[in-house]
């Protein structure tokens, strides 16, 4: 697959102006988000996406758009848990609810930056060394370990060297500013608590992505479908965020299903990987299985989850009683 620098282009000029739309129409007023709001826009992203999907699969084929799926709905499963930790920093540095949506806005931005840098280095690895996905498997298999064995771990947003840095050099503000990221207090400049928690979000981001990122090359060796599965997944992030905070904390077996999923996809990438370093003859994973996987992994974790959090509202209310 061969993709032409035009459809590069246009793809992150497309971001952009997504970008620019979020900021001109959504933020242009600051404001806390409803579930219906949120939801008619993470509606809008998967569309999006979905639309992007079809075009791929006519330009290039079915089996390009089958990865790109399956490359998004791991990266966006994935995401997921981003959103625990995005929900820790916010109370953390105590962001008010009408400035949320920007923080996240900037912060994905952000990791969407350091996220590319991620994906070319890979990408240029694996055109180099094919046997590099013995590593990304085996890391895979120890990522898969840990978040299985995970509970609840919270980040501390100290824990971050940049913005440790950031708040050990620079005079930071006790108090925000509307969305300004610096403010003058008593005559001197000083950066608000906003500038922080974009910089902690953006900056955290970069942690799940070398879980994700290995993942989604061990589905597709395009760099330009890892590229625009993580870019969609991300834009879609915030709102998810938005619409699940209430049921972040209901998805308790989440950690379980990702583990699954990634356990899964290091196996599918050592088994690449013998097959293109060795004369062994493997079987290799098809992109129908791996989404079958995902998809069935993703269903059946939401659907234990829930149902373990309403038997367990039902025993409590009898308690209660």
């Amino acid at each position: 697959m061969i993709v032409p620098t035009w459809m590069w282009l246009a793809t992150i000029v497309g971001f952009v102006l997504i970008i620019i739309i979020d900021l001109v129409i959504v933020d242009r007023r600051p404001h806390a988000f409803s579930t219906k709001e949120a939801g008619v826009w993470v509606g809008v992203y998967m569309a999006l996406a979905a639309v992007f999907a079809v075009f791929l699969s006519l330009y290039f084929g079915w089996t390009y758009g089958g990865q790109f799926v399956a490359g998004y709905l791991t990266e966006y499963s994935l995401s997921v848990d981003n959103l625990f930790v995005f929900l820790v920093l916010m109370t953390s540095f105590a962001v008010p609810a009408v400035l949320q949506h920007r923080v996240l806005l900037v912060g994905v931005v952000i990791a969407l930056v350091l996220r590319a840098i991620l994906i070319l280095i890979g990408a240029e690895l694996i055109a180099r060394f094919a046997a590099i996905f013995y590593l990304f498997g085996a890391f895979l298999f120890f990522t898969a370990w840990k978040v299985w064995i995970s509970k609840d771990e919270d980040p501390d947003p100290q824990g971050n060297g940049l913005v440790r840095f950031v708040s050990k050099r620079f005079a930071v503000s006790p108090n925000y500013d509307g969305t300004r990221l610096s403010t003058r207090v008593a005559g001197k400049r000083m950066l608000t608590p906003m500038a922080l928690v974009m910089l902690a979000i953006g900056t955290t981001d970069i942690l799940f992505a070398l879980d994700s990122i290995p993942a989604v090359f061990g589905i597709t060796k395009i760099a330009f479908i890892v590229f625009a599965a993580n870019a969609f997944a991300l834009m879609g992030l915030r709102q998810l965020y938005f619409l699940l905070q209430g049921l972040m904390e209901r998805l308790r077996l989440l950690n379980y299903g990702l583990a699954i999923i990634l356990g899964f996809i290091g196996v599918k990438l050592i088994l690449e990987a013998i097959h293109e370093t060795t004369s062994l003859n493997v079987p290799v994973i098809p992109i129908w299985l791996s989404l079958t996987v995902i998809v069935g992994v993703l269903a059946v974790t939401a659907f234990l989850s829930l149902r373990s959090g309403s038997v367990e509202d039902s025993s409590g209310e009898m308690e209660t009683r």
